[in-house]
C-alpha cells in the first residue's frame, strides 16, 4: 500500500533563512521565509519547524505554521529565529498542494552554516540569506 502513494518531487518552492533590519527594534533578525517560485499558487502550506543539535541531545520546541494561499512567484515570512537558534540544525518540513496534488520536501541548515560571513544575496527577495536547495 505505500508503495502505491506516490508524491511528486518539490521544484521551485524554497526556504531561506534571512537577516534583514528590523526598523522597530533597531536591531538585525534572522528569518525564515518561504518561496515560491513556480507560475502556479500553491494551497494550504503547512511547515514543521524544529532546530537540534544531536551531539548536545538540545532540541527546540516543534513549530507549526500554515498559510492558506502563497501566490505565484511570491514569498512569505514564516518564523523569526533566535540567535540561539542558528547554532543548531534547524528543518523545515514543508507540505503544499498544488492543482489538488500533495508535494512534501524536508529543507535542512546544517549547524554552524548560517554565519555572518558566509550570507549571500538571495536575489528573489533582494536580501542576505541562505536557501536550502
Amino acid at each position: 500500500m505505500k508503495k502505491d502513494i506516490q508524491i511528486p518531487e518539490v521544484s521551485n518552492v524554497f526556504m531561506a533563512i534571512v537577516k534583514e533590519y528590523n526598523e522597530e527594534f533597531q536591531c538585525d533578525d534572522w528569518n525564515a521565509y518561504i518561496i515560491n517560485n513556480k507560475i502556479t499558487d500553491i494551497d494550504t502550506v503547512l511547515i514543521v519547524s524544529k532546530g537540534y543539535d544531536e551531539d548536545k541531545l538540545i532540541e527546540t520546541a516543534v513549530l507549526r505554521h500554515k498559510i492558506d494561499k502563497l501566490p505565484a512567484n511570491s514569498f512569505a515570512k514564516v518564523e523569526l529565529l533566535q540567535p540561539e537558534v542558528l547554532q543548531l540544525t534547524n528543518f523545515f518540513n514543508v507540505t503544499y498542494f498544488e492543482n489538488s496534488q500533495m508535494f512534501d520536501k524536508k529543507f535542512v541548515f546544517e549547524k554552524g552554516r548560517i554565519k555572518e560571513s558566509s550570507l549571500r544575496t538571495i536575489s528573489y527577495l533582494k536580501k542576505k540569506g541562505f536557501t536550502d536547495s
